[in-house]
């Protein structure tokens, strides 16, 4: 018995090590694991059950089987491409005037002759933390035809009114001014930390070399911003092309559907015919066109280098 004993006890004391070990490896995942649960009920549940919809038609009982039948409908249905082409020329207008007013706001808040920078860089950003409901109401009211304070400025300057919402070029400025002034300020101030990140040698080098302002700008500063820039317009691309809110509150989509996006396009067939079918069909079409025109543009301006 009491030579048993010594095997048994070693036994029993390499055991607790071991024990020891593995409820300190089952710690980070007992830590995760909420996270995790949240991800699974509210992020990868509706994703995986807004694919299997697209293959479906009906709603409620009368849901049934429809194979490819929503995709193909996308193809023939000219709401749907009069949508995408609205978001495209939105797109096209919109990015490229709020990113390239962005880098000026920048680079002139980072400039050394700018005093109270925090101020200027609280004030620019400002606006992004506005609701995107309550901006497109406030716009709704400043851009009112009638008794609109934009078209009374154009008066008390000599110009014509504008019937900002009833005429579709001026429907769609209207969006791409609204989220210029949303979203301006948000993208300097991304660019201002990349500015403040460049080191003061690259510009002393270059100054030193007879380059000028401009010279600096686009040999030194541009380059040095790649990553930012690349960030921000994926970005702003990805949201653009998900925009919903502010047409849909300024212009309701009008006039004749001369703002309607894929976004609003996808609510009115599921929330206003109830075909949740078609509309998971368009939410996996938007997927796959971010998806497309983001590789594009990570291709375009990534690191050539690599």
């Amino acid at each position: 018995m009491s030579a048993a004993s010594p095997p048994a006890a070693l036994a029993r004391r390499s055991a607790a090590p071991r024990r020891s070990r593995r409820r300190r490896a089952a710690v980070p995942y007992l830590l995760l694991a909420p996270a995790l649960l949240t991800f699974g009920v509210f992020k990868a549940y509706p994703v995986v059950e807004s694919l299997l919809l697209s293959f479906t038609t009906g709603s409620g009982a009368a849901t049934r089987n429809a194979g490819l039948a929503n995709y193909r409908r996308l193809l023939d249905d000219p709401l749907f491409w009069t949508a995408l082409s609205n978001t495209g020329e939105i797109l096209v207008m919109q990015v490229p005037l709020m990113l390239g007013l962005a880098l000026l706001m920048a680079v002139g808040i980072n400039s050394a002759l700018v005093r109270w920078r925090t101020v200027w860089r609280l004030g620019v950003f400002m606006p992004s933390v506005t609701g995107l409901v309550a901006t497109g109401v406030i716009f709704a009211y400043l851009l009112k035809t009638d008794d609109g304070a934009v078209n009374w400025v154009l008066n008390a300057v000599g110009l014509p009114s504008v019937d900002w919402m009833g005429q579709p070029v001026w429907a769609r400025t209207a969006v791409v001014v609204v989220l210029t002034w949303h979203y301006t300020g948000y993208n300097a101030v991304i660019y201002l930390a990349g500015l403040q990140s460049i080191p003061r040698e690259l510009y002393e080098a270059a100054m030193v070399d007879g380059a000028g302002p401009i010279r600096r700008f686009t040999s030194v500063t541009v380059p040095a911003l790649r990553p930012v820039l690349l960030f921000t317009v994926v970005l702003s691309t990805i949201g653009t092309l998900q925009l919903f809110d502010e047409p849909y509150v300024l212009t309701g989509g009008g006039p004749d559907n001369a703002t309607l996006t894929v976004s609003m396009y996808l609510y009115q067939n599921g929330f206003r015919y109830y075909d949740f079918g078609y509309a998971s069909a368009i939410a996996y079409a938007l997927t796959l066109l971010v998806t497309v025109l983001g590789a594009v543009q990570m291709r375009l301006m990534g690191d050539r280098d690599k």
